[in-house]
Protein backbone atom coordinates (compact mmCIF):
# COMPACT_ATOMS: atom_id res chain seq x y z
CA UNK A 1 0.00 0.00 0.00
CA UNK A 2 1.50 3.26 -1.04
CA UNK A 3 0.61 6.57 0.37
CA UNK A 4 1.04 9.85 -1.23
CA UNK A 5 2.92 12.39 0.74
CA UNK A 6 -0.14 14.51 1.63
CA UNK A 7 -2.33 11.63 2.89
CA UNK A 8 -2.12 10.12 6.34
CA UNK A 9 -3.60 6.74 7.21
CA UNK A 10 -6.66 8.42 8.87
CA UNK A 11 -7.54 10.35 5.78
CA UNK A 12 -8.00 7.23 3.74
CA UNK A 13 -11.17 6.24 5.73
CA UNK A 14 -14.48 7.55 4.39
CA UNK A 15 -15.29 11.02 5.81
CA UNK A 16 -19.09 11.04 5.35
CA UNK A 17 -21.75 9.16 7.24
CA UNK A 18 -24.08 6.91 5.38
CA UNK A 19 -27.82 7.65 5.15
CA UNK A 20 -28.56 4.75 7.52
CA UNK A 21 -26.27 6.18 10.20
CA UNK A 22 -27.88 9.61 9.84
CA UNK A 23 -31.38 8.14 10.25
CA UNK A 24 -30.29 6.10 13.27
CA UNK A 25 -28.73 9.18 14.86
CA UNK A 26 -31.87 11.26 14.22
CA UNK A 27 -34.06 8.51 15.70
CA UNK A 28 -31.82 8.25 18.76
CA UNK A 29 -31.91 12.02 19.27
CA UNK A 30 -35.72 12.05 18.91
CA UNK A 31 -36.00 9.20 21.41
CA UNK A 32 -33.71 11.05 23.83
CA UNK A 33 -35.84 14.21 23.49
CA UNK A 34 -39.02 12.20 24.06
CA UNK A 35 -37.60 10.46 27.12
CA UNK A 36 -36.34 13.76 28.49
CA UNK A 37 -39.81 15.28 27.97
CA UNK A 38 -41.45 12.30 29.74
CA UNK A 39 -38.98 12.58 32.61
CA UNK A 40 -39.71 16.28 33.05
CA UNK A 41 -43.48 15.69 32.91
CA UNK A 42 -43.26 12.86 35.45
CA UNK A 43 -41.16 15.04 37.75
CA UNK A 44 -43.71 17.87 37.46
CA UNK A 45 -46.58 15.45 38.03
CA UNK A 46 -44.82 14.08 41.12
CA UNK A 47 -44.32 17.60 42.48
CA UNK A 48 -47.97 18.48 41.84
CA UNK A 49 -49.07 15.29 43.59
CA UNK A 50 -46.85 16.10 46.57
CA UNK A 51 -48.30 19.62 46.82
CA UNK A 52 -51.89 18.33 46.51
CA UNK A 53 -51.33 15.73 49.22
CA UNK A 54 -49.79 18.39 51.47
CA UNK A 55 -52.84 20.64 50.94
CA UNK A 56 -55.20 17.74 51.65
CA UNK A 57 -53.26 16.94 54.81
CA UNK A 58 -53.49 20.58 55.96
CA UNK A 59 -57.23 20.67 55.17
CA UNK A 60 -57.80 17.43 57.05
CA UNK A 61 -56.09 18.87 60.12
CA UNK A 62 -57.81 22.24 59.74
CA UNK A 63 -61.33 20.86 59.33
CA UNK A 64 -60.98 17.74 61.51
CA UNK A 65 -63.37 19.13 64.12
CA UNK A 66 -65.98 20.02 61.47
CA UNK A 67 -68.01 16.84 61.62
CA UNK A 68 -67.96 16.79 65.41
CA UNK A 69 -68.80 20.50 65.50
CA UNK A 70 -71.85 19.96 63.26
CA UNK A 71 -73.07 17.34 65.70
CA UNK A 72 -72.59 19.58 68.73
CA UNK A 73 -74.16 22.74 67.25
CA UNK A 74 -77.52 21.67 68.67
CA UNK A 75 -75.98 21.84 72.16
CA UNK A 76 -74.99 25.46 71.53
CA UNK A 77 -78.51 26.16 70.22
CA UNK A 78 -80.12 24.62 73.32
CA UNK A 79 -77.89 26.60 75.67
CA UNK A 80 -78.89 29.80 73.85
CA UNK A 81 -82.59 28.85 73.99
CA UNK A 82 -82.31 28.17 77.73
CA UNK A 83 -80.76 31.59 78.28
CA UNK A 84 -83.35 33.32 76.08
CA UNK A 85 -86.22 31.79 78.08
CA UNK A 86 -84.66 32.34 81.51
CA UNK A 87 -86.26 35.06 83.65
CA UNK A 88 -84.44 38.35 83.12
CA UNK A 89 -85.32 39.75 86.52
CA UNK A 90 -83.81 36.95 88.62
CA UNK A 91 -81.81 38.59 91.41
CA UNK A 92 -78.82 37.07 93.16
CA UNK A 93 -81.07 35.83 95.95
CA UNK A 94 -83.25 33.95 93.47
CA UNK A 95 -82.29 30.23 93.33
CA UNK A 96 -82.57 30.33 89.52
CA UNK A 97 -79.78 32.95 89.35
CA UNK A 98 -77.05 30.33 89.95
CA UNK A 99 -78.50 28.05 87.29
CA UNK A 100 -78.61 30.90 84.77
CA UNK A 101 -75.01 31.87 85.59
CA UNK A 102 -73.93 28.25 85.10
CA UNK A 103 -75.64 27.97 81.72
CA UNK A 104 -74.08 31.28 80.64
CA UNK A 105 -70.62 30.04 81.69
CA UNK A 106 -71.19 26.76 79.83
CA UNK A 107 -72.21 28.61 76.67
CA UNK A 108 -69.17 30.93 76.91
CA UNK A 109 -66.85 27.94 77.31
CA UNK A 110 -68.42 26.11 74.37
CA UNK A 111 -68.07 29.19 72.14
CA UNK A 112 -64.46 29.57 73.34
CA UNK A 113 -63.73 25.97 72.31
CA UNK A 114 -65.38 26.66 68.96
CA UNK A 115 -63.15 29.71 68.45
CA UNK A 116 -60.00 27.70 69.21
CA UNK A 117 -61.00 25.39 66.36
CA UNK A 118 -61.80 28.23 63.96
CA UNK A 119 -65.58 27.91 64.35
CA UNK A 120 -67.47 31.20 64.40
CA UNK A 121 -71.11 31.95 65.02
CA UNK A 122 -73.11 33.75 62.31
CA UNK A 123 -75.79 36.03 63.76
CA UNK A 124 -77.14 37.94 60.74
CA UNK A 125 -80.00 39.93 62.35
CA UNK A 126 -80.38 43.22 60.49
CA UNK A 127 -78.22 42.14 57.54
CA UNK A 128 -79.23 41.52 53.94
CA UNK A 129 -80.37 37.97 53.26
CA UNK A 130 -77.53 35.97 51.69
CA UNK A 131 -78.57 32.55 50.34
CA UNK A 132 -74.95 31.39 50.68
CA UNK A 133 -75.01 31.93 54.45
CA UNK A 134 -78.69 31.98 55.41
CA UNK A 135 -81.65 29.66 55.08
CA UNK A 136 -84.96 31.54 54.91
CA UNK A 137 -87.51 29.81 57.12
CA UNK A 138 -90.32 32.35 56.66
CA UNK A 139 -91.14 35.84 55.39
CA UNK A 140 -92.77 38.61 57.41
CA UNK A 141 -94.60 41.70 56.16
CA UNK A 142 -92.71 44.56 57.78
CA UNK A 143 -92.92 47.92 56.03
CA UNK A 144 -90.38 49.40 58.45
CA UNK A 145 -87.63 47.09 57.17
CA UNK A 146 -86.12 46.94 53.71
CA UNK A 147 -87.33 43.93 51.76
CA UNK A 148 -84.88 41.03 52.05
CA UNK A 149 -83.54 42.04 55.49
CA UNK A 150 -83.04 39.36 58.14
CA UNK A 151 -85.42 40.35 60.94
CA UNK A 152 -85.33 37.21 63.07
CA UNK A 153 -82.74 34.50 63.68
CA UNK A 154 -84.33 31.14 64.49
CA UNK A 155 -80.94 29.39 64.79
CA UNK A 156 -77.50 30.94 64.40
CA UNK A 157 -75.27 29.70 61.63
CA UNK A 158 -71.67 28.61 62.00
CA UNK A 159 -68.55 28.76 59.84
CA UNK A 160 -65.20 27.02 60.27
CA UNK A 161 -62.18 28.71 58.70
CA UNK A 162 -64.44 30.37 56.12
CA UNK A 163 -66.32 27.15 55.28
CA UNK A 164 -70.02 27.02 56.13
CA UNK A 165 -70.89 24.38 58.72
CA UNK A 166 -74.55 25.31 59.00
CA UNK A 167 -76.55 28.12 57.44
CA UNK A 168 -78.28 30.52 59.81
CA UNK A 169 -82.02 29.81 59.85
CA UNK A 170 -83.72 33.18 59.53
CA UNK A 171 -86.94 35.10 59.01
CA UNK A 172 -86.80 37.67 56.22
CA UNK A 173 -88.82 40.86 55.74
CA UNK A 174 -90.89 41.43 52.62
CA UNK A 175 -92.96 44.26 51.34
CA UNK A 176 -90.92 47.09 52.85
CA UNK A 177 -88.95 49.66 50.90
CA UNK A 178 -86.65 48.19 48.28
CA UNK A 179 -82.98 48.16 49.24
CA UNK A 180 -80.64 50.54 47.45
CA UNK A 181 -78.85 48.81 44.61
CA UNK A 182 -75.25 49.80 44.00
CA UNK A 183 -74.26 50.11 40.31
CA UNK A 184 -73.06 46.74 39.06
CA UNK A 185 -74.61 44.84 41.98
CA UNK A 186 -77.80 42.85 41.85
CA UNK A 187 -79.99 42.12 44.82
CA UNK A 188 -82.02 38.95 45.17
CA UNK A 189 -85.10 39.92 47.17
CA UNK A 190 -86.66 36.47 46.99
CA UNK A 191 -86.16 34.26 49.98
Amino acid sequence: MTQTDDQTPDQTAPQTETAGETDALAKAQAEIAELKDRLLRNAAEGENLRKRLEREKEDAAKYAAGKFAKDILSVADNLRRALDTAPKDAGEADPVHGLIAGVEATERELLSVFERHGIQRIDPKGQRFDPNLHQAMFEVEDPSQASGTVIQVVAAGYMQHGRLLRAAMVGVSKGGPQPEIQPGNTVNTQA
